[in-house]
């Protein structure tokens, strides 16, 4: 093209002929405004790869395990070592779960002092723990049963017949105790325990109080069969069929929070805080801008002591085998300290609290330079960014994990082994222990998760340690363990063992793997277990991304 050769172009460029000024004036708008809308479209386009880049190091990390099992407390933890500012912004919105925590528990007292005062018969307590049968051959023989492998212990199986014959001589003597000490019993309970009752009715309007400030939930209901029999029973009867359990739970932890923290300030503007109940607090000059339920909570603290520290309330609960202080979200040997208008929630009290959730729970945690492993940049930015997924564990919601399993980099397994004679409070037929084998051997033969790194928390070792001391047999609900000692470390090294053989047996590939005894609502220990959690999952993501 010569020097003086037209701009072939230059026609789709030059102003229409005879443009007026005003044509003009509105010709250019209007390329400015196309050419902002393309370029706001580039950024947009540039904004998506760099996103799609960065999704190559963002760790996910998804925890799973029953209900009640301790995913939602392990991810407290996370949260609390490592994205601290978030976690010290949130502490104070979980005052009204702690609350509603404690109320729960006195509830579940007075109601069973009056099943007690009503003579109703033993073998049916609102207990929130749930006895169990013998856990059956997954837990005894791992591998799957084959033509040439023994096949899981029928009903006629001389072990099994025998803890069922242990089980119904122990329900019986149960049943002759109750009817021997069921005078003695309902003479401890006088008017004294009737007129406590009666001072802590507020309480339960305080507990629904407490429930519309989280916001709408849901009462997921569970199956009270599991809350009705006695150790090792194998029986049911139509009357216990019947009965009902049902647990408050949110479908979203951080909503209902900040729904709570907003319907204790409007309460507090409109100088609600209810008073009468009789009781003086040494905090009292902090209650101007209390809400109602923590005022009420306050001024019935000696009651809530009173009926507590009872021995005739205790007697009461060991008949029934409620052990409260074994439950998630116990508080009632904290009243002094929590039954106070000035209250605030410490670390460790937003660790024990319990708030059940029946949707999937998602944090993203960013790690800064000296906290993730390779402070010196080896890796680049890979695995300072994580996503953590808790989603619900009961039955009713184990549909909803399949949709996490895609790209995820490691699964935190939590397996409660203190619950090895309990039941599903979802199904009474199911060992609780059975259960999380179940779980476990469903998630380790998953294609979809066959390069992710499986992390296995034994979890609950210091409830299992209570119940050995009580006097509770491991091999009276494992056969197999037979005579090794009745301790916990011989308890979690045998069922570490178990767990494993089920790992290697149906990973679809070999794979990383780690394994803690924990407890996870001891904060200190935890801490530790997950610095070594967190370092182990960053250097196999950083392995497998060809960071390192």
């Amino acid at each position: 093209m010569g020097a003086t050769d037209q701009d072939p172009f230059a026609i789709f460029h030059a102003p229409p002929p005879n443009e007026t000024a005003g044509e003009r004036a509105a010709r250019i708008e209007k390329e400015a405004e196309e050419k902002r809308i393309s370029d706001q479209i580039d950024e947009q386009l540039k904004a998506e790869r760099l996103a799609l880049k960065k999704q190559k190091y963002v760790v996910r990390v998804l925890l799973l395990g029953q209900s009640e099992s301790g995913k939602s407390t392990t991810l407290k933890n996370f949260r609390m070592k490592y994205a601290k500012e978030s976690w010290d912004a949130e502490r104070a919105s979980w005052r009204a779960v702690i609350q509603l925590n404690l109320i729960r528990s006195i509830i579940t007292i007075v109601e069973t002092l009056q099943a007690e005062m009503d003579g109703e018969p033993l073998d049916r307590p609102a207990s929130p723990s749930t006895p169990a049968t013998p856990a059956t051959a997954l837990i005894e023989e791992s591998v799957p049963s084959t033509p040439n492998t023994p096949s899981a212990p029928s009903r006629k199986d001389p072990s099994y017949l025998l803890a069922s014959q242990t089980s119904k001589e122990s329900l019986s003597r149960s049943g002759s105790l109750s009817l021997a000490n069921k005078a003695s019993l309902s003479s401890l309970l006088t008017g004294k325990h009737q007129l406590l009752k009666l001072r802590l009715g507020p309480l339960r309007r305080v507990e629904s109080d407490l429930k519309n400030q989280l916001g709408e939930g849901a009462d997921e209901e569970q199956d009270g069969v599991a809350e009705s029999f006695g150790p090792l029973s194998l029986e049911t009867t139509s009357q216990t069929l019947t009965k009902r359990k049902k647990e408050f739970g949110v479908r979203k932890l951080q909503d209902a929070l900040e729904r709570s923290v907003a319907a204790a300030k409007r309460a507090q503007s409109r100088n609600g805080s209810q008073h009468g109940h009789g009781s003086d607090d040494e905090t009292a000059g902090a209650g101007d801008s209390v809400d109602g339920a923590t005022e009420i909570l306050a001024s019935c603290q000696e009651d809530m002591k009173a009926l507590w520290s009872d021995e005739a309330v205790r007697t009461v609960l060991r008949k029934r085998k409620l052990r409260l202080e074994d439950t998630a979200g116990f508080f009632l040997d904290d009243l002094d300290r929590i039954a106070r208008r000035d209250y605030q929630p410490s670390d460790d009290d937003v660790v024990r609290a319990r708030l059940r959730t029946l949707g999937v729970q998602e944090y993203r945690i960013t790690f800064d330079s000296s906290t993730t492993l390779f402070a010196g940049g080896v890796g680049g930015d890979g695995g300072k960014e994580w996503l953590l997924y808790d989603v619900g564990g009961s039955r009713t919601m184990r549909h909803a994990w399949v949709p996490f399993f895609d790209n995820v980099q490691a699964i935190i397994f939590l397996a409660p082994v203190s619950c090895f004679d309990e039941r599903l409070s979802e199904d009474s037929k199911v060992n609780r222990l059975e259960d999380s084998f179940l779980l476990w051997r469903m998630v380790c033969s998953s294609k979809l998760l066959s390069k992710a790194t499986m992390i296995l928390f034994l979890n609950k070792c210091d409830l299992l340690k209570r119940k050995l001391k009580s006097g509770a047999q491991i091999k009276a609900y494992l056969p197999s363990f037979g005579e090794r000692t009745n301790d916990v470390g011989t308890v979690v090294k045998y069922l570490r063992e178990k767990f494993k053989e089920v790992l290697k047996e149906h990973s679809p590939a070999p794979r990383s793997s780690y394994f803690y005894a924990t407890s996870v609502v001891d904060t200190k220990s935890t801490a530790t277990t997950i610095k070594a959690v967190k370092d182990s999952i960053t250097r196999e993501f950083l392995k497998h991304a060809d960071l390192m």
